[in-house]
């Protein structure tokens, strides 16, 4: 896990999300009458803004791969000092920054849900620090093997101007890989060990960006490509993405050299190490216990539902007709091309058809970049627009390798996931709320349990309203319902040490447990699946956000319509709740619950 401020069935009415039971305190008092909304029109600035998007620009200098991703200029020449250092310093920042925001009031309900998020997000970023989980950060999804090489796919490339700005950071990969190794020797020499799993995975991503065939030394052809680039700078970038192509193989040596030897076979974390790091992935807590047990009920519901819709397609389960689809050459793309110009054209027609209907979409994101990834993990992921939107929101797909074939009939949903009404209208719309809504909460906030449940309803929503009634593409929705119930039993069960379902044999869990519980639930190939288990045993707590999430936000639905009875305005309610901006899920709930009367 880093410490950056960015980078993940209806509940039962009577019951909250989270299963804690507690009372869900308002952001305002009785004396608003209202729980916090965006008001219109343009707001005038507070003390409270002023702190938080100075603490944005104080953490962008401290973490400039966070910087890029989040879409803050002035600093893609440099990358983060990922040392115990650097660590500290971003640390110091977080609590320099609570203890202002402690001395300060609201002065307007925007205010109040700032300080609730900030004092939610810097507490749990501290915490997690002086546990010490910054700077032992190593796994096959989210740590600095990968942000350091993908802060580059976000970089610009259109010009020599361009390709000099990226022509500095490369220079600087060397010493940020340093600096990461610096980290894991001093975790690893005060015991905090990681796991042989996530040694080897890692290891193995770093030999893709090694040698002519790797990812850096690739770039200065990919400049000498009828860009225009001078051969001096050409040349340039040779030579520093040999240097880029040596530390990473400098890093692989580490990681198989000086790691392993004193890797642990053990994959679980603990129960102690866990909790808060779901947490901070949900921006909230919840009990551990119950969201495991409706995970599992979940799974078993769902099962029920893909046998349904399976026999609709002349199958008995889910499997069979996945391997039915899979045969059927009408609901596949060949190429990664094709594919992605496939997922263009999906996110190209929702737009049309949802924007001035069910949603605004502003005319500034009504396009969503859809892109193959240079790297190949399996993963498909978002990247929101740059502040001045100069850098479109995209979605991209990290093809495994040997991978040519492609199924749409599971992808139709992935696309309404990343796209629109997904991340690409949840985050980029946030982007352009400048009238209402400080820097800080448009581009430094992103809490997984929010943005990925949000994205996960966003499926069901699409389902709800008539994208997905073809047989084929409700499997998809079903297969990928499925896959996200999954992570919380394997996430939650395996990390905490709860007893295994019956159908994965009952027991204590182990690799093979997990494995076939995850292959017998989920139809997808087994390159994907295999780097699925990894994520969650090296990355625990962000895989079950988007069900949680997903749970959260309907349970929240569900209340406002039981409120507001046949006054319910859903695209009101979504306009409403989207305009908060990313946030934790306790804080969602604080705001979109209205105050006693």
């Amino acid at each position: 896990m880093t410490d950056a401020l960015t980078p993940d069935p209806v509940p039962e009415p009577d019951r909250p999300a989270g299963g804690s039971g507690r009372h869900i305190e308002p952001l305002v008092t009785a004396q608003t009458g209202i729980a916090p909304t965006v008001p219109l029109g343009v707001r005038e600035r507070t003390p409270v803004d002023e702190l938080v998007d100075g603490y944005l620009d104080e953490y962008a200098a401290l973490d400039p791969e966070s910087a890029t991703r989040m879409g803050v200029a002035g600093h893609d020449t440099r990358l983060t000092d990922h040392s115990p250092a650097g660590i500290a310093a971003r640390t110091a920042l977080h609590r320099r920054v609570r203890a202002e925001a402690d001395r300060l009031q609201p002065v307007d309900d925007v205010d109040a849900v700032t300080l609730d998020v900030l004092r939610e997000r810097t507490g749990r970023e501290i915490a997690l620090a002086e546990a010490g989980e910054p700077a032992r950060a190593l796994d096959v999804l989210a740590s600095p093997v990968q942000s350091i090489r993908e802060v580059f796919d976000l970089m610009p490339t259109a010009g020599t101007d361009d390709w000099a700005v990226l022509a500095e950071r490369l220079r600087a990969v060397p010493d940020a890989v340093a600096s990461y190794r610096s980290a894991l020797r001093e975790s690893a020499a005060a015991g905090r060990v990681p796991a042989r799993r996530q040694v080897l995975g890692c290891a193995a991503q770093c030999d893709d960006n090694v040698g002519p065939g790797g990812f850096f030394r690739a770039l200065a052809g990919r400049a000498a490509a009828g860009h225009g680039v001078p051969e001096t700078l050409v040349s340039e970038l040779e030579r520093l993405g040999a240097g880029a192509s040596q530390a990473y193989a400098d890093l692989a040596g580490h990681l198989r050299e000086e790691l392993l030897p004193v890797a642990t076979d053990t994959d679980a974390v603990g129960a102690e190490r866990y909790a808060p790091r779901l947490a901070y992935a949900l921006g909230d807590d919840v009990d551990l216990r119950d969201t495991y047990d409706w995970g599992v009920a979940e799974v078993e519901r769902l099962t029920d539902e893909g046998t349904t819709v399976a026999r609709a397609l002349g199958a008995g389960s889910v499997a069979e007709a996945a391997h039915l689809l899979e045969a059927d050459a009408s609901r596949r793309v060949e190429g990664a091309e094709a594919f992605r110009d496939w997922m263009q054209t999906v996110s190209d027609e929702a737009v049309d058809a949802l924007a001035g209907t069910h949603f605004d979409v502003p005319d500034e994101i009504r396009r969503l970049e859809c892109r193959i990834a240079p790297s190949h993990t399996g993963v498909v992921y978002y990247t929101g627009p740059s502040e001045d939107l100069s850098r479109p929101g995209a979605m991209w797909w990290s093809v495994p390798k040997g991978m040519t074939s492609f199924s749409t009939w599971q992808q139709r949903t992935t696309v309404y996931h990343e796209g629109v009404p997904g991340h690409h209208l949840q985050i980029a719309q946030t982007v352009l709320r400048a009238a209402t809504l400080n820097r800080y909460r448009r581009t430094g906030v992103w809490v997984s349990g929010h943005g990925e449940g949000w994205a996960l309803y966003a499926e069901r929503l699409m389902a709800e309203l008539g994208f997905l009634d073809d047989p084929a593409d409700r499997l998809g929705l079903v297969a990928s319902q499925l896959l996200r119930s999954v992570r919380v039993v394997l996430d939650i069960g395996v990390h905490c040490g709860f007893e295994a379902p019956a159908a994965a044999g009952g027991g204590a869990w182990d690799y093979e447990k997990a494995w076939a519980y995850l292959t017998g639930h989920v139809p997808e190939p087994e390159a994907t699946l295999r780097f699925e288990l990894d994520r969650y045993l090296g990355h625990p707590g962000q895989a079950p956000s988007y069900k949680v999430g997903e749970r959260v936000w309907l349970a929240l639905r569900d209340e406002a319509r039981a409120r507001d009875g046949e006054s319910f305005d859903l695209a009101a309610w979504h306009r409403r709740a989207l305009d908060l901006g990313s946030v934790g899920l306790g804080t969602l709930r604080r705001a979109l619950t209205p105050a006693a009367a």
